[in-house]
């Protein structure tokens, strides 16, 4: 295609990437809660160990399936509104091939024990200078697209993914850094508590940047386009851009509290935490209130629905995270299952149905469709993931808070009341529904991979859209 068109296959590469590892990663995800329930569900192979698998897990839904819906909209977005052609189209399919690479490394190395053993940043030396050649190329690609735009404005969606690709990068490389002994085994550079603290100044900005900023990029195109309706406020949106990326930065350091981090650093991270949740509610707010004049949209819009639910799930979680990094609460919840409750509002709440409903309004556009092949399965898949997630958090709140209880429960002369094992009993019940919920969402994944295989397979075009000239 010539520059007059706009480069929409690497674009739909990753969206279908996105369905696929969707469902390979909430599959994994299952499995191992399962593995909770009944320890002795698969074989006992080591590299079917509930060890094994569930940083898999947590690489497929972050990296595989979060990371190609931010390729595909990124990609979408940044070249509709700047109004020209993806920059250097061969570089573009680079980072999708390579981009899978990375993903099949780390189905390969995973499970067979090859790992760093860091949050998040558990691929081994080989694995990681191919992610940092990946997204440098990335970068060249979206910031190349940026610089040939036809308008003088940047949108503010294009801000939030400028941040998150220039910030994952630096984080990425900092963290990585390590001395390799092996092909497959190597050290951090860094001692003791300085890799901790590194770590997870990596491990919470990961969450800040990859998991948030460049999803609410997402949102901030793909919410008004879906409501027919202007950003609620761009003078807001973009202040919230400006308060998010300058003070997300200094948060992880409430993932170590009561540690051997130094006392002042714990407070820093619970401070600052504390300060997120004003950008972060002025995002939802943002959000929701693109809706005004259109709420009657959502009776008959499924995917609007899909996304001011995740908006909501977002304000939700980012209450609540800054909560939990008070020390006091912090005392209670930490290690406990309330933290993974917290998580899965975040990714299964913002992150996923995010992503899932921008991908039902931008898959049909890719394939020359008005519209997916069925609204009621949308719909469906909508209340199977709503259900399914509020199943999901609601039972690990109250194991959470249980668990915090019980471990700090004592008798009147100082012993513990109760052994650690009567705190895992107690907890079975609540693992069971969670699992309930964790199939919920996995089975709302099936129903959209057929229902995307029907939009494609109904005489769908393959042709790029031609470029739209600015006005």
């Amino acid at each position: 295609m010539t520059a007059t068109h706009y480069n929409d296959k690497v674009v739909r590469q990753f969206a279908i990437m996105t369905v696929v590892w969707g469902i390979v990663g909430m599959l994994v995800g299952v499995l191992i809660a399962a593995q909770l329930l009944w320890p002795d569900l698969l074989p006992p192979y080591s590299f079917l160990s509930y060890a094994r698998l569930r940083p898999l897990h947590t690489n497929a839904v972050i990296f595989a399936f979060g990371g190609s819906a931010l390729f595909a909209t990124s990609y979408y977005i940044v070249q509709r509104t700047c109004h020209v052609r993806l920059f250097l189209d061969k570089l573009a399919a680079f980072t999708f091939w390579g981009w899978q690479v990375v993903i099949l490394l780390a189905a390969i190395t995973l499970p067979l024990g090859m790992t760093t053993s860091k949050e998040y940043a558990e691929l081994e030396w080989p694995i990681d200078i191919l992610i940092a050649i990946v997204w440098v190329a990335y970068a060249v690609v979206f910031f190349g697209t940026i610089a040939q735009r036809k308008v003088k404005h940047i949108y503010v969606a294009n801000w939030f993914f400028a941040a998150y690709i220039i910030t994952i990068a630096v984080l990425h490389i900092v963290n990585s850094l390590a001395v390799p002994v092996t092909l497959t085994k190597s050290y951090s550079i860094y001692p003791g508590v300085v890799d901790a603290m590194v770590q997870w100044w990596y491990g919470h900005n990961a969450v800040g940047f990859f998991l948030t900023a460049a999803f609410l990029g997402m949102m901030y195109y793909f919410v008004p386009k879906q409501a027919g309706r202007p950003v609620y406020s761009y003078r807001l949106s973009v202040v919230h851009f400006w308060a998010l990326i300058s003070t997300y930065m200094w948060a992880g350091p409430h993932h170590l509290h009561y540690t051997t981090l130094p006392d002042w650093a714990q407070s820093l991270g619970m401070v600052f935490s504390l300060i997120l949740l004003a950008p972060s509610w002025g995002g939802m707010i943002n959000g929701i209130m693109t809706l005004s004049g259109a709420w009657h949209k959502l009776r008959t819009d499924p995917i609007l629905k899909f996304m001011i639910v995740s908006l909501s799930f977002y304000g939700m979680s980012t209450f609540e995270g800054p909560m939990m990094s008070i020390k006091t609460v912090n005392s209670l919840s930490h290690y406990t299952d309330w933290t993974i409750g917290h998580v899965h509002s975040g990714a299964l709440g913002w992150v996923a149905m995010i992503s899932i409903g921008t991908m039902y309004a931008l898959i049909p556009k890719l394939y020359g469709r008005e519209q997916m092949y069925s609204t009621k399965l949308i719909d469906v898949h909508f209340w199977t993931t709503t259900i399914g997630v509020v199943l999901y958090i609601t039972s690990m709140w109250i194991a959470g808070v249980m668990q915090g209880l019980m471990w700090r429960a004592t008798n009147a002369d100082g012993t513990l009341t109760y052994a650690f094992i009567e705190s895992i009993k107690s907890t079975y019940p609540y693992y069971a529904v969670r699992l309930a919920g964790g199939t919920l969402v996995f089975a709302g994944m099936l129903l959209m991979a057929w229902n995307v295989w029907k939009t494609i397979a109904a005489r769908a075009t393959t042709a790029d859209s031609p470029v739209v000239q600015p006005a």
